[in-house]
């Protein structure tokens, strides 16, 4: 395997790219379709709730500081029921992961931006861009990032500044309207975009970062950074289109983008924020693959992940292609399949993997103390 060595700010970058990465487009809708005007509440609960869950993974991997996700299960659980374990979270990892991430993005493109185009071409381009910035490496990916942060920056805080006009604050009242009930089903809807797929990171940075021992501190300033971003999608999306038609609209916003009319001379600029979203949407799928690009390569003791690259690109975009049926599917599957998938891999299997740490060394304590008594 290559050695890779990336800088901190480097993973800060990637990691907030990685925590906005589909949630900007689609988070508003379903929060606001549950907790109404008091989303934006629910977003902050669900960023304590994230971070909790984040503390959980990193506490684990600062035990193991060498090894990623695939070598700590195998050393856990043993070689055979490790390796079984790996396969299956790489599996439904990739059905769940880039393929929905993907067909996402040729379904934003056929529905808001390029009607007449068939979705197999966006797939099939932007999968092509994803399966090319893998096969360069995670260093490339990286300094990628980081030239394409100051854009993705420069265009949200625009965006945002310009939407302060058309903001209505009588949107968010009655606050509690319907009481605390929803603020925790919207947050778990939060977190389970937002923080839970960090398990993913995983994979990628134990052994991959310059300074190991500060790389924690970067993952939570990633994903704070990206939890503001989140949150002030979330409030202007409420604040200007109001509840009723953020929960209706699949893609509110974009649809915030096309409310900016400055003096009717600056106008109609949402295929310019759109790059915005292309950009979070991009590193999201990429670090997506390049993980199961390489827990493949480890799983069959290959040496180098990037043989894989080019055959496993071919299979994510055509699954890609199939994967939703229609858009009612993807409504249903994002509800009832998504969160308890992810809830399972980002919080359940990290605690199984402390269990196992904590049976494993009462088992030690119990050896020395026998050896010693012998």
């Amino acid at each position: 395997m290559p050695v890779v060595k990336i800088s901190l700010r480097q993973v800060s970058i990637l990691t907030a790219l990685y925590t906005i990465g589909s949630a900007i487009l689609i988070v508003p809708s379903g929060m606001a379709s549950i907790a109404k005007q008091d989303a934006w509440i629910a977003s902050l609960v669900g960023t304590g709730l994230g971070f909790i869950i984040l503390t959980l993974q990193l506490q684990l991997f600062k035990k193991y500081p060498e090894m990623n996700l695939m070598q700590l299960t195998e050393k856990l659980f043993g070689k055979w029921i490790g390796k079984t374990i790996n396969v299956l979270f790489l599996l439904t990892l990739f059905l769940g992961g880039p393929a929905t991430v993907l067909h996402e993005i040729g379904i934003f493109m056929t529905i808001q931006m390029l009607p007449e185009t068939p979705i197999q071409a966006i797939i099939f381009l932007f999968g092509a861009l994803v399966v090319l910035g893998v096969r360069l490496g995670l260093e490339v990916l990286a300094r990628s990032a980081e030239m394409l942060f100051p854009w993705f920056l420069l265009l949200f805080l625009s965006m945002s500044i310009l939407l302060l006009s058309e903001i209505k604050w009588e949107n968010a009242t009655p606050i509690f309207e319907s009481g605390i009930n929803p603020l925790f089903p919207a947050a778990v809807t939060f977190v389970s975009i937002a923080f839970l797929p960090h398990i993913v990171l995983m994979i990628i940075y134990p052994g991959a970062v310059n300074r190991p021992a500060e790389v924690y501190k970067a993952v939570y300033i990633g994903s704070l950074f990206g939890a503001v971003v989140l949150f002030t999608i979330i409030a202007l999306s409420i604040l200007v289109l109001g509840p009723d038609i953020t929960g209706r609209n699949l893609y509110p916003s974009y649809m915030l983008a096309k409310k900016i009319n400055i003096g009717n001379f600056l106008q109609r600029i949402e295929a310019v924020m759109a790059v915005m979203w292309f950009i979070t949407l991009f590193y999201r799928i990429s670090l997506y693959f390049y993980a199961i690009s390489i827990g493949v390569s480890q799983i069959f003791n290959i040496k180098n992940y990037q043989p894989l690259v080019v055959p496993l690109g071919w299979i994510l975009a055509a699954v890609s292609v199939f994967v939703y049926p229609n858009v009612p599917y993807k409504l249903v599957w994002d509800n009832k399949t998504w969160i308890p998938y992810t809830i399972t891999i980002g919080f359940i299997l990290p605690l199984l993997l402390f269990g196992m740490h904590g049976l494993r060394k009462i088992g030690s304590k119990k050896t020395k103390k026998s050896s010693k008594s012998v």
